[in-house]
């Protein structure tokens, strides 16, 4: 579906889709872009991958990146009237089917809300027979902090939370690009685990002899006071 002329997600859409005009089928239809084009990252590969805030649709998995935490994460930017979405969607999810748990897809619709339904957003899912985690970014905050350059764009985020790749535009072999990519990235040492408050000192005993009255000597930890730590 076209989106609405008026809104902001349409002209976004439409600056990407013009830029890709002498190049189709790389992004909103097009051919792939020339060999030797740079990738383009938007200024995140290395950075720490801005957290997601968008409403829930459909399907299964973590919603936030806090969730997907330990997880090797695809960010796919996606849109009902981008007609590559309709072949990367089924790679992702063989994707998941492959790596099981340790990968997560999180798919972040960017259709205006006056352009399309929340049910059609889930009947594009069906159609593709995916079961992956589906947000759409009604507020435009996704989209505002990652800018993906054109549609579909995923962006493959390591176990620690960084972006590690960017594919703007799906072309045959995609697929296989980013499933060596997850496996490299699953290959390297896990995040450390997030340092946990320390614990409280155990209470005292109910059972622990009463302290000595005030002036008797201390005789040491078997009295009854806490041993030194």
């Amino acid at each position: 579906m076209i989106p609405s002329p008026s809104s902001p997600l349409a002209r976004i859409a439409a600056v990407l889709c013009a830029s890709l005009a002498l190049a189709p089928a790389a992004g909103c239809g097009g051919a792939p872009p020339p060999a030797a084009a740079p990738a383009v990252g938007g200024g995140l590969i290395g950075a720490a991958a801005p957290e997601l805030t968008a409403e829930i649709v459909s399907g299964e998995g973590p919603s936030t990146l806090g969730e997907a935490r330990g997880k090797v994460v695809i960010v796919d930017f996606w849109a009902t009237y981008c007609l590559p979405c309709r072949k990367s969607f089924p790679a992702y999810q063989r994707i998941v089917d492959r790596f099981g748990a340790d990968v997560a897809v999180i798919a972040v619709a960017l259709d205006a809300p006056e352009d399309v339904s929340k049910e059609q957003l889930v009947a594009f899912a069906d159609e593709a027979e995916v079961s992956f985690r589906i947000l759409w970014d009604k507020d435009e905050s996704a989209v505002k902090t990652y800018r993906p350059p054109r549609m579909p764009t995923a962006y493959i985020i390591d176990r620690g939370g960084v972006v590690r790749h960017v594919h703007a535009g799906y072309t045959d072999g995609e697929e296989e690009k980013i499933s060596r990519e997850i496996e490299a990235l699953l290959a390297e040492a896990a995040p450390p685990a997030e340092a946990s408050s320390p614990a409280a000192p155990p209470a005292e005993s109910p059972s622990s002899p009463a302290a000595p009255p005030t002036g008797a000597p201390q005789t040491g930890p078997g009295d009854g006071a806490r041993p030194s730590p």
